[in-house]
């Protein structure tokens, strides 16, 4: 049986953040995800909160630089490996070890002006192979290709690419993550993908929403979410979580809701 996990920073936006924890519970989501816990409160409240839930946190980001500035990550920027590393030691590790969540995504971030690909390639794996190293046991370090159109410039964005340095650099704990949204919009071919890709075990987490509004993951736009569903249970067997990283298209999350009747 698939196992979803509710993005807490795109769904139930509609209660204030630290209401969105139960109201997840009450809809029967057991695991949840979030971009950046470190603006919402401390460890020891967040964890409160996932305890009275009932509820494990499956992903959480490391901090991305000035996300209101428009920056998007750091792991891949030269001359910012300071402030990539820093965060990684000072802010997600202590989150990850205090909410008991086994996952940190490193944001790579958007290419600067006239900065040469090698360049930015080069630093990416140093930063990933550092934090895999500093990484305790049991954590999974995740990257994720997001598509251009949202993320314009955006240094990793094609699947291929995020396996290709997974595979080079060789850390059992470093993994892709699979977003089905970014895969659709930059790739297509979305089935044959999973098909080549979660075979190898270096997928570390799925994610999904609607293309091309990002919406619920149901049949409406370009992906058929029932075929892919039954094709990830039955074919593929995957045993993962699959985080639900979309915006409701209604004012009530809950009230959109009925793509999962099936799989509660």
């Amino acid at each position: 049986m698939l196992r979803f996990a509710a993005n807490l920073s795109l769904m139930y936006t509609e209660h204030a953040f630290m209401e969105r924890f139960a109201a997840a519970a009450r809809d029967g989501f057991a695991a949840v995800e979030c971009q950046f816990p470190y603006e919402h409160g401390r460890p020891a409240e967040l964890a409160a909160l996932l305890a009275d839930a009932g509820q494990q946190l499956v992903l959480l980001n490391a901090p991305a630089g000035d996300w209101a500035g428009g920056e998007r990550g750091l792991a891949a920027l030269p001359g910012r490996e300071d402030e990539f590393r820093r965060g990684f030691l000072e802010q997600a590790l202590p989150y990850a070890a205090a909410l008991g969540c086994p996952r940190i995504h490193l944001l790579s971030g958007i290419a600067p002006p006239g900065a040469e690909a090698a360049r930015l390639r080069e630093t990416l794996l140093a930063n990933l192979d550092w934090a895999a190293r500093q990484a305790p046991a049991g954590l999974a370090l995740l990257i994720e290709p997001i598509n251009g159109r949202d993320m314009p410039g955006y240094f990793l964005q094609r699947q291929a690419e995020a396996h290709a340095i997974v595979e080079a650099l060789g850390r059992p704990n470093l993994q892709v993550q699979m977003d089905l949204y970014h895969c659709q919009i930059t790739e297509g071919d979305v089935a044959a993908k999973l098909r080549r890709y979660l075979p190898t075990g270096r997928v570390g987490h799925l994610q999904i929403a609607a293309v091309p509004d990002r919406g619920e993951p149901d049949a409406q736009g370009e992906l058929n979410y029932p075929w892919l569903f039954a094709l990830l249970d039955g074919e593929l067997g995957w045993e993962g979580f699959i985080g639900c990283e979309y915006r409701p298209r209604g004012a009530s999350t809950s009230a959109g809701l009925g793509w999962l009747a099936p799989w509660r």
